[in-house]
């Protein structure tokens, strides 16, 4: 009769990962007389990598919050305007080639400031008549930037650069992993080869 104080049964699953665990760590510590050097120097190689894979991921995580406090403390300092535009607006702009219109707008201390807007720092001039009320945003000295971000915006721009970071460091790792399987499957079939040439007349005699 089975005791009613023992504990339940562990899933499968868990016990299946278990016994992966164990064979990988008898595969990379344990003593077995079938395995060879370059199969150590392999196993060895998995653990620095996958610790290297894992520091790159820390440090991934370190640039996207960087990024993300570097955006927030830029959009600070800037505050929100309106210009007039003393002439109108260019019809067509693109990234490569912006277009611009003369503006005035009210800079700090109330000062009527006048200059040049561009579609990058005011989009809207686009199309505008001369005489339009244009939203801009202003930097501490009044001088018009490119309109920031908003929070899911930065949020978006910090995890491409933490996933760039850890694509590119993964990759990098995935190459020389190859690049060193290639050397160690090399230096395999040599010994093979040696083996071979020492035991295969023998094999080959026998009748």
């Amino acid at each position: 009769m089975q005791s009613s104080e023992s504990g339940p049964v562990p899933p499968r699953q868990a016990r299946g990962a278990t016994r992966r665990t164990s064979r990988l760590v008898r595969w990379l510590a344990g003593r077995n007389a079938l395995r060879r050097p370059v199969d150590r120097i392999e196993g060895a190689l998995l653990v620095t990598l996958s610790t290297a894979f894992l520091v790159a991921v820390a440090v991934a995580s370190v640039f996207g919050l960087h990024t993300y406090e570097s955006q927030r403390a830029a959009s600070v300092g800037l505050r929100p305007a309106t210009a007039v535009l003393i002439q109108a607006g260019p019809f067509y702009a693109s990234l490569a080639h912006p277009g611009q219109a003369e503006a005035r707008w009210r800079g700090p201390g109330d000062g009527e400031q006048a200059g040049v807007l561009t579609t990058v720092t005011a989009p809207d001039i686009t199309g505008a008549a001369a005489g339009a009320r244009i939203p801009v945003w202003l930097d501490r000295s009044g001088h018009p930037v490119a309109p920031p971000d908003g929070p899911v915006a930065m949020t978006v721009n910090a995890l491409a650069v933490a996933a760039a970071t850890v694509g590119g460091a993964g990759m990098a790792l995935l190459i020389f992993y190859a690049l060193c399987r290639l050397v160690l499957d090399r230096r395999r079939r040599a010994a093979w080869e040696s083996a071979w040439s020492l035991t295969g007349p023998r094999w080959t005699t026998r009748r």
